[in-house]
């Protein structure tokens, strides 16, 4: 298949049959929540409608369906970068139904729909439409990733010039077979050996760009002459082929990066993350406080029972254990746990970065607490006096933060923010004898990709996945 057909097929054809698929099933979703509500014994509970009849509620139901979609389209759920993104599109369904449930619901006490809509039905249909939205969506995705799609639907993806930046990113690309971009392979420069995997030179940017068919050229490094950047522009330009650089001069929180105008001057800097946004700021301490209050609360007795366990074990000692760590700002607080080693543990754990696995200085509930994240419920009483989040990169202790921050790059950005309970580092098992370097990354991801939807993740997926927690 031709680029122009290929491009075609990436931005208007799949994009309309979603949009299209997505209305067929957002209206199936409304007719099933619309047959619970007045068709089975749910018919009964809040304010009785009577002789509900279907043909009479299609209008209503078609517009929910348009406030749907149009909800999704804000949302950018139809750009093509996402038609390979399963999960990422269905956390977008998810956010857009959650809107949507809001506005239908004040619509329909504003305008007093008739027939008269049940406030019953809303919820009902909220949750029939995300278990159908899943249902198709997932089908949809499991088609359009066989090998006969995906080579027509993936943008094909050169790199010029050669650096470890270039080799990172060639990895990344060509290591994910469902990515939305395929990678063709290297374009060196003048002074450049070339590499596995290069498939021409600058000199010949034009041959390579038509032999390849390629969409997109991701620049590595821009240390070249003001001219030579100019002609490669025009090469792409005259092939509409996508001009993309890598900046290398901002290592980190690239998402806070804008261009500003100083005179007449575009400059490009790094501006207020997403999570330090005052609104953000304070929602996220909204959640916090009522989150570490239920927690609080609803663990109470847990912590209770294990602390009678803990003193049943091991008397000598005490049922909390404190330690000094390092928060927002590198402001220091003492962070609080149930004890889960022997009373001399912290003589021995000066220079250990994190507990080993079958540590022989655990207590036997101590390694029953520890795979279940229970010796951390007392960080509930750190998140409500605001030393904590319940989301966020995990704290060290400050002789570990000066080493570290020594040795790996970029590692003191994550103090930024506030520490969490649990993090996107632990949720993807980066923790215990895990890499650092990789537990940084996730951490700087966190902090310059934040949402509360994001924060919404993170907590669900912190009671399923346990992965190296001991």
């Amino acid at each position: 298949m031709s680029r122009s057909r290929s491009s075609r097929l990436r931005k208007v054809i799949l994009p309309a049959w979603m949009v299209v698929g997505d209305a067929v099933f957002a209206f199936a979703g409304l007719s099933l929540g619309f047959w619970l509500r007045y068709k089975t014994p749910l018919r009964e509970l809040g304010l009785d409608v009577p002789n509900a009849q279907f043909a009479a509620y299609v209008p209503l139901l078609l517009l929910g369906v348009v406030f749907l979609i149009a909800g999704y389209a804000q949302l950018n759920l139809y750009e093509e970068r996402l038609l390979l993104r399963k999960y990422q599109s269905l956390a977008l369904i998810i956010k857009g139904t959650t809107l949507w449930l809001a506005g239908y619901l004040a619509l329909a006490v504003v305008l007093q729909f008739q027939p008269p809509i049940s406030r019953l039905f809303v919820p009902l249909a909220y949750l029939c439409i995300i278990a159908v939205m899943f249902v198709w969506r997932s089908a949809f995705y499991a088609a359009l990733i066989r090998p006969s799609w995906r080579h027509l639907i993936r943008q094909r993806v050169a790199v010029l010039g050669w650096n470890e930046e270039a080799r990172a990113l060639g990895v990344e690309l060509a290591s994910q077979p469902a990515h939305p971009y395929q990678f063709c392979g290297f374009i060196t420069l003048p002074d450049e050996p070339p590499p596995a995997g290069a498939i021409g030179t600058l000199a010949h940017l034009p041959e390579v760009i038509v032999r390849h068919q390629l969409d997109i050229l991701i620049a590595a490094r821009t240390d070249l002459p003001r001219e030579q950047l100019l002609q490669i522009a025009e090469a792409c330009e005259r092939e509409y082929v996508e001009w993309k650089v890598i900046p290398s001069s901002f290592q980190i929180l690239l998402s806070g990066l804008r261009l500003q105008t100083i005179g007449r001057l575009p400059v490009l800097g790094i501006e207020d993350l997403a999570i330090n946004k005052l609104f953000n700021r304070v929602l996220k301490r909204f959640v916090d406080v009522v989150g570490a209050t239920v927690g609080l609360i609803g663990s109470a007795p847990i912590i209770a029972l294990l602390a009678f366990i803990i003193k049943r074990e091991s008397r000598d000692g005490p049922v909390f254990f404190s330690q000094v760590r390092v928060g927002s700002g590198h402001r220091h607080f003492t962070l609080w746990k149930l004890r889960s080693m022997v009373p001399d543990a912290p003589a021995s754990d000066g220079a250990r970065q994190s507990t080993a696995r079958n540590d022989a200085r655990l207590l036997r509930i101590g390694a029953f607490m520890r795979r279940w994240n229970l010796d951390e419920l007392p960080q509930f009483w750190n998140v409500l006096r605001g030393d904590m989040s319940l989301i966020g990169p995990r704290p060290e202790r400050p002789l570990h933060v000066d080493r570290l921050s020594s040795e790996i790059a970029h590692y003191l950005p994550r103090h930024l923010v506030k520490p969490g309970m649990s993090g996107w580092a632990q949720v993807n098992g980066l923790r215990g004898e895990s890499s650092i370097a990789k537990r940084i990354q996730h951490d700087i991801y966190y902090i310059e990709n934040w949402s509360l939807w994001l924060d919404l993740q993170i907590l669900l997926l912190t009671f399923v996945r346990w992965k190296n927690a001991y």
